[in-house]
């Protein structure tokens, strides 16, 4: 239907007929998203309203199996028509291509969310083998393996634990075990990110960038320009910027960031955790640009430039805006994680008041500090040498064009596949697969 709707809008030219296959194209993708993710949970919200009303209520419950992958192939599809009406791209006219896009193996499941304009033109122009940095794509599917075995897989032992018994567990238990999610989620999701662009990379496709150090953030928008970048930015694409974005006042601006973060919660599931999830973080942001934003003064940044004093709070000030963008962020993984909204609320209150009484046993606790201590020391080592992955593939061309290739390359790889061989833990499922 999408490709349907791409054709018809690429070839016409009155306004009225392209925005009649634009709204055709959008009803029919979110309709099939509505139905097969969210239909049972408005039904379910539904009868819960009429039972309080006490309204009768006849809306069915489907049984239906949820397609893999739909969540992220959908907005795909969605990228491809706007586009197009957008005049952005062509529309495709080789079906096999419009297909491939939209269902390119590596990333189908759990992204990254390839738009069409990144996608499309690669099919069109394939890379020679010559041109593949094969040694790159290797390097980043063993990173993506050990972060996913050895990392994730670990911190998943104390993270389930902790979320299944919140009222038993003492908060220093407690405490770990929300850091250990917030681990777990990172490790487990761009170590599938590094896998699927590994493999894409070797089929000689590249896919964008979807994590860059995002605890490392200094705010909330900030976090968002790091964490789960695909997402961010097809929500700002092709929802906030339609919406009207930051250009119709503040009211407007803070409504649109609420709206788009609230939808953008909803799409990772159908329960409230998500909504209030993605709730948080909305209104977060909201508070960020209001309160928090950083203004240039230069008058004032010239007059103490060289103030010893001035240069330090101004440190002081940026280390507690990132110490409480990272509290703030794992403290709502605990509604992301959650089965629902009263475990959140049990998990948070056995945070701050002690209510359970098991402590973290010390085996557990060493597993998951050597795990968390690993990831503090991934982020130091990306901060300073390989802050993007065009960086770190510059890296890795220098080191493997040296005299020392072979050699390098063999112990790189041997050591990273050893890791992974002899220090993983019992295998998980992909987090983000359940989206």
């Amino acid at each position: 239907m999408d490709f349907v709707c791409g054709q018809a809008i690429g070839r016409s030219f009155d306004p009225f007929r392209r925005k009649f296959f634009l709204w055709i194209s959008l009803g029919n993708g979110l309709g099939v998203l509505s139905v097969f993710k969210y239909l049972n949970f408005f039904s379910e919200n539904y009868h819960i309203l009429a039972e309080f009303l006490g309204v009768e209520a006849h809306l069915p419950l489907l049984q239906v199996i949820l397609p893999v992958g739909i969540s992220f192939y959908i907005f795909q599809s969605i990228s491809y028509t706007v586009d197009v009406f957008r005049k952005e791209i062509e529309p495709e006219s080789n079906y096999l291509h419009y297909l491939l896009f939209l269902s390119f193996f590596p990333q189908l499941v759990a992204g990254p969310i390839v738009t069409a304009k990144e996608f499309l033109p690669q099919i069109r122009n394939p890379k020679s083998f010559s041109e593949i940095p094969l040694a790159f794509g290797v390097f980043l599917i063993l990173l993506g393996a050990l972060k996913k075995s050895v990392l994730a897989d670990h911190l998943a032992n104390t993270s389930d634990f902790a979320f299944s018994h919140p009222k038993d567990l003492s908060p220093s238990f407690l405490w770990w075990g929300v850091l250990s999610y917030a681990g777990q989620i990172y490790c487990d999701f761009s170590g599938y990110t590094d896998i699927a662009q590994g493999s894409a990379l070797i089929l000689g496709f590249r896919l964008p960038e979807n994590f860059r150090m995002p605890y490392l953030a200094k705010g909330f928008s900030e976090f968002w320009t790091k964490w789960h970048m695909s997402l961010s930015g097809w929500l700002r694409s092709y929802l906030y910027i339609p919406l009207g974005g930051n250009r119709k006042g503040g009211f407007r601006t803070n409504f649109n960031l609420m709206v788009v973060m609230l939808l953008g919660g909803l799409w990772h599931g159908a329960s409230w955790n998500f909504v209030f999830w993605g709730g948080g973080h909305g209104l977060l942001l909201v508070m960020e640009r209001l309160f928090f934003k950083r203004k240039e003064n230069p008058s004032v940044g010239s007059a103490f430039n060289a103030s010893f004093i001035f240069g330090y709070v101004v440190k002081l000030k940026l280390v507690l805006l990132q110490l409480f963008t990272f509290i703030s962020v794992i403290l709502l993984w605990i509604f992301f994680r959650s089965p629902d909204f009263t475990v959140s609320l049990c998990y948070l209150q056995g945070l701050f008041s002690k209510n359970g009484i098991i402590t973290i046993p010390h085996a557990i606790f060493l597993s998951t500090a050597w795990c968390l201590f690993a990831l503090v020391a991934g982020h130091w080592i990306g901060q300073k040498y390989f802050k993007t992955n065009a960086e770190m593939e510059e890296r890795l061309e220098n080191l493997f064009r040296s005299e020392w290739k072979v050699i390098a390359f063999g112990a790189l790889f041997s050591l990273a596949f050893i890791a992974i061989v002899l220090l993983s833990a019992k295998g998980q499922p992909f987090v983000y697969f359940v989206f």
